[in-house]
């Protein structure tokens, strides 16, 4: 029975509300508002919102200017190689380079062979080149200083002339001589002529 009883109280204690107010209430509640009883005071009607005026744009100091960091070089591409132009005419090649070269020719030009010599002999012309070759160095490219290879000849007389013309480690050589015979050519100048 105390169920009841406080039952009874709290229903007592809601009929001693006003009914405006529940009915104010259970509207709010509802979402909707019931006309109020003459004589009760009205709600006061919602405040409708006022439109705030846009604020005025607050003048913004100047930015500091920032100092930029100082910017990278940026590498530059190699650059194309640029063909270099043709060497001018300049001297002459070395003596090595052109040779001597050397004839033996016969009285009155009867016959006539010759052979060009190369220091060093690179293509094989002369079939004593490094002894020409050494030769010629020791007499420091003058043919009349031929060291030679002296021997017997016989007085026989068949002459013959030998020449070398070019150049000999840069030096011009333009020379000729004639001889007895061969064996004295030989001689005289040894393995240069001996071809």
């Amino acid at each position: 029975m105390p169920v009841r009883r406080r039952h009874r109280r709290h229903t007592s204690a809601r009929a001693a509300l006003p009914a405006a107010v529940l009915a104010t209430v259970s509207a709010a509640l509802a979402g909707t508002f019931l006309p109020t009883p003459a004589g009760a005071a009205e709600p006061p009607p919602p405040a409708a919102a006022e439109p705030k005026p846009p604020a005025a744009a607050e003048p913004k100091p100047p930015a500091a200017a920032e100092p930029k960091p100082p910017a990278a070089a940026e590498p530059k591409p190699p650059a194309a190689a640029e063909p270099k132009p043709p060497a001018a005419a300049g001297p002459k090649p070395a003596a090595a380079d052109q040779g001597l070269l050397l004839t033996v020719s016969g009285d009155g030009n009867t016959w006539i062979r010759g052979v060009r010599l190369g220091c060093p002999d690179t293509y094989g012309r002369h079939p004593h080149a490094l002894a020409a070759c050494n030769a010629l160095t020791w007499a420091r490219g003058d043919l009349d200083a031929l060291p030679g290879e002296p021997h017997g000849c016989t007085k026989q007389f068949a002459p013959v002339t030998v020449s070398a013309r070019g150049t000999f480690r840069g030096a011009a050589v333009d020379w000729h001589q004639e001889f007895a015979n061969l064996c004295t050519m030989d001689s005289a100048t040894g393995p240069v002529f001996r071809f």
